[in-house]
């Protein structure tokens, strides 16, 4: 090479070094609106991916349906039709992969549902069978099984009981928090508390979010603003089907082991976490009356005063008793109301609003068992990716039919 071309070849070579800076392409910018473990999920898949990611909350992360949720991660019979109950398949495969990389704390060992309902027996048996060519390791499980599974429960008043051993519980605010950190620790940040209150377009096309502490520009806005019916219509200019699904949890103080895998039997389900506490639920009906309806509007989820989250505590643990008779008198750390996000017909929304292409939707029950899947094939989308196959029927501009089945 003469010294001329090599000068030349130096000159390209400088040029190439700067080059980058210069035509690099803006990371997208993206505003999660919800701080529960739908909106970690996603958060952290897009902050993977390399986009610029806000989250806001308007009062802190899992502090509202996340915090309240029975947590149990599970595919189950009653996950129907096949689509809906393989897109929950794939959810409990996310927490398997990703628990090591995140550290997330989960509790597995299976499932195990009563049935008492003579009406449902018939059926049962079909349900397993199905399950099982579903690919679920799933049966029925006798005396025997039951006693070595679960000593301390009885299950005597129980017609069958399906063990479903794929299944597991976790705890949702500290897997929330383990999604969030990981997405900070990727460049990500996380505002609250901070409520999202309006958004700019120009031409059409978002350009700024607008929350209580200001304004964040934006390319593109998720909703997972769970059971706050108001933000699809408000932000993305999309009406969304919702109806109101309280559900109660409660939970102890650690105590020494006593159940082992997730129970679900009539009027009441109950598991116990790594740390000892035990987390007991019961389906929540509001009171009937002017005073409570008033109350209740904004999907309060704390009681007005302790001593009534514990009276409802108490009655969950007299509940629990019938098939924990060895459940001793026990500290409430917590008792909270769950108002689930219910879209109408009961199944997810996860799909970019029709009226507003950069505005993505992201409103589900099952959250917890969806939350890895979820996130990951909204960030897929939300940055330019296919459709995914496994949402085609989870889209919101879906015909909404109401079900009877939560």
């Amino acid at each position: 090479m003469s010294v001329l071309d090599r000068r030349r070849f130096l000159g390209w070579c400088a040029a190439a070094a700067l080059a980058p800076a210069a035509r690099a392409a803006p990371r997208l910018r993206v505003v999660v609106a919800g701080a529960g473990i739908i909106g970690a999920s996603v958060a952290w898949h897009l902050a993977k991916a390399g986009a610029d990611v806000t989250v806001v909350d308007r009062q802190g992360p899992a502090t509202h349906a996340s915090r309240g949720s029975f947590a149990w991660i599970n595919a189950t019979w009653s996950k129907q039709p096949q689509r809906y109950h393989a897109l929950n398949q794939a959810g409990v495969a996310g927490w398997k992969r990703l628990q090591p990389e995140l550290g997330l704390p989960v509790r597995w060992g299976g499932s195990l549902e009563g049935n008492a309902d003579a009406g449902l027996s018939a059926k049962l048996a079909d349900y397993v069978a199905e399950q099982q060519a579903w690919g679920e390791a799933t049966r029925l499980a006798g005396p025997d099984e039951l006693a070595t599974l679960e000593p301390n429960v009885d299950f005597g008043a129980m017609r069958e009981v399906v063990y479903s051993a794929n299944d597991g519980a976790t705890d949702p605010v500290a897997a929330t928090r383990a999604f969030l950190a990981a997405a900070t620790a990727l460049g990500a940040r996380v505002e609250y508390p901070c409520e999202l209150t309006g958004v700019a377009r120009k031409a059409g096309r978002l350009t700024t979010v607008r929350t209580s502490r200001g304004e964040i520009p934006a390319d593109r806005l998720v909703l997972a603003t769970g059971a706050a019916s108001d933000a699809a219509p408000r932000f993305a200019d999309w009406e969304l089907p919702q109806h109101d699904a309280p559900g109660l949890t409660a939970v102890t103080a650690p105590m020494p082991r006593l159940v082992n895998r997730v129970l679900w039997m009539p009027g009441v389900h109950l598991h116990q976490r790594d740390d000892g506490r035990i987390v007991i639920g019961a389906e929540g009906r509001p009171p009937a009356g002017e005073a409570h309806a008033l109350r209740l509007r904004e999907h309060p989820n704390d009681f007005p005063a302790r001593e009534i989250a514990l009276e409802h505590a108490e009655r969950m643990r007299a509940s629990a008793l019938r098939f924990v008779p060895g459940l001793p008198a026990l500290e409430f750390e917590d008792v909270r109301v769950c108002w689930r996000p219910m879209p109408l017909d009961g199944f997810p929304v996860l799909g970019a609003s029709p009226a507003r292409p950069d505005t993505y939707l992201a409103v589900m029950y099952s959250g917890v068992t969806l939350a890895p899947v979820a996130g990951r094939l909204a960030a897929e989308e939300v940055l330019g990716g296919p459709l995914a196959d496994a949402l085609a029927d989870f889209r919101p501009d879906r015909k909404f039919e109401p079900t009877s089945g939560y």
